[in-house]
């Protein structure tokens, strides 16, 4: 309460009393001044009895003469087992009394941290408290359900799940620990954990690289600060090199490959469709409008992840209109035939990848990605800059190198490296 306000209302008492008694003039003052300020403590209500006869205790929230309450997740079986603020006589008492104790302190340094609180509602202020998370305490299931559910809400399903299992494999091996309790000796324990259980090198640092990308959301969402990082001292192992990329005669041969049946056909045009159009995941090319002579997107996959100039834009090169103009619907959007989701056209995709290499006579492994990997290979052998080829694949392009305070790479820089990698096919 402000001190003017204090003032007009300490007015309102008589003088006469308030200058022959000056005690009692310091303790009107406290009154009104506890009339508006923010008290906790812990309750129960017995009007609120849960279904099942029990009780939850509560916060009682007084400020401004209303009293609003806050449940906690401590429940007990009887009133007589909460005195005085302290629950008792119940198996988890003290375990409950910590977390409430803990739980109270912090709602009230909320409280004192609030300039001029007066001014809200008791209501109000129950929104502010409740909203205002203590991330000292989080565990990493918290980080990893926060992490998953962004990933849910960007549709980017297999990551979800890949980030799921390495996750889950770390609880399982350390623990679902408060992230502020993870060192370098739980990262080096779960590393040998999946030494243990004779996973490849590649497998074990895809483990390492999603525990980490978790550890940093988590510390970029102020959940948690390390005096020493927790991969402090992790050496990740090296990968297996996966040699994917395929040969000009090789991407040829699947161009012009006799197609034996409709799904063969339909991966072949997703395939070389995404060659044509700079290596181009899946999923941004089912997001694409393809009705103008150009295209320029962010790929999913990194847009909120990494800093630096991230989007790409090129002019559609006739080879890849070709296919285009055999799926794109009057929206513009691709549709190809019966596969018409992107699960429906990521399966058959990964079911049928091998079988069209080998009626293309291709006897090395071939995935989605192979046509990703050879666009950048081809690049690179005919001797356009990385920095270029970086811009057509929509790489976050790091900013951060020298370089970049000379020259930008444009749409016409990607349209002149694309035609003369497509030429090379000819």
């Amino acid at each position: 309460m402000r001190i003017s306000n204090i003032s007009q209302q300490v007015a309102k008492f008589d003088c006469r009393t308030i200058v022959g008694h000056r005690f009692y003039y310091y303790q009107i003052v406290a009154t009104l001044l506890n009339k508006n300020m923010a008290t906790l403590k812990l309750c129960i209500v017995p009007a609120k009895v849960l279904i099942n006869g029990k009780h939850k205790v509560r916060i009682s929230l007084a400020h401004n003469s209303n009293t609003r309450y806050i449940p906690t997740n401590c429940i007990i079986d009887t009133p007589s087992q909460f005195k005085e603020g302290q629950v008792i006589n119940h198996p988890e008492a003290a375990s409950m009394n910590m977390k409430l104790r803990n739980l109270l302190n912090h709602y009230q340094n909320v409280i004192d941290n609030i300039y001029d609180v007066d001014v809200y509602s008791c209501s109000e202020l129950r929104e502010i408290i409740i909203k205002k998370k203590d991330y000292t305490n989080a565990k990493f299931s918290s980080a990893m359900a926060s992490y998953l559910s962004e990933l849910a809400e960007e549709k980017r399903n297999k990551s979800e799940k890949l980030y799921r299992l390495a996750c889950q494999s770390f609880i399982k091996s350390q623990g679902d620990l408060l992230l502020s309790m993870i060192t370098p000796r739980n990262i080096k324990h779960f590393e040998m954990s999946l030494e243990d259980k004779r996973l490849s090198p590649t497998t074990i640092k895809i483990y390492l690289t999603l525990l980490k990308v978790i550890i940093n959301y988590a510390k970029k969402h102020n959940m948690v600060r390390y005096e020493v990082e927790p991969f402090e001292f992790c050496r990740m192992p090296s990968a297996n090199i996966r040699e994917l990329d395929l040969s000009i005669d090789e991407v040829r041969a699947i161009r012009d490959m006799e197609i034996p049946k409709y799904n063969i056909g339909v991966v072949r045009d997703i395939f070389m469709l995404s060659y044509y159009l700079g290596g181009i995941n899946l999923v941004d090319m089912l997001d694409i409008d393809f009705r103008k002579e150009w295209i320029e997107y962010y790929r999913r996959k990194t847009k909120n992840k990494k800093s630096g100039e991230s989007k790409t834009a090129f002019s559609i090169q006739p080879e890849a209109r070709e296919i285009i103009n055999k799926y794109m619907q009057k929206n513009g959007k691709l549709v190809f035939g019966k596969y018409k989701t992107f699960g429906q056209c990521y399966s058959v995709v990964s079911r049928k990848m091998e079988e069209l290499a080998k009626i293309a006579g291709i006897r090395k492994h071939v995935v989605y990605y192979s046509a990703r990997k050879s666009f950048v290979q081809h690049g690179f052998e005919l001797g356009i800059s990385l920095e270029i080829l970086e811009y057509c694949i929509g790489q976050s392009m790091k900013t951060n190198r020298p370089i970049f305070n000379y020259f930008r790479v444009m749409r016409k820089h990607a349209d002149d490296a694309m035609r003369k990698i497509f030429d090379s096919l000819k």
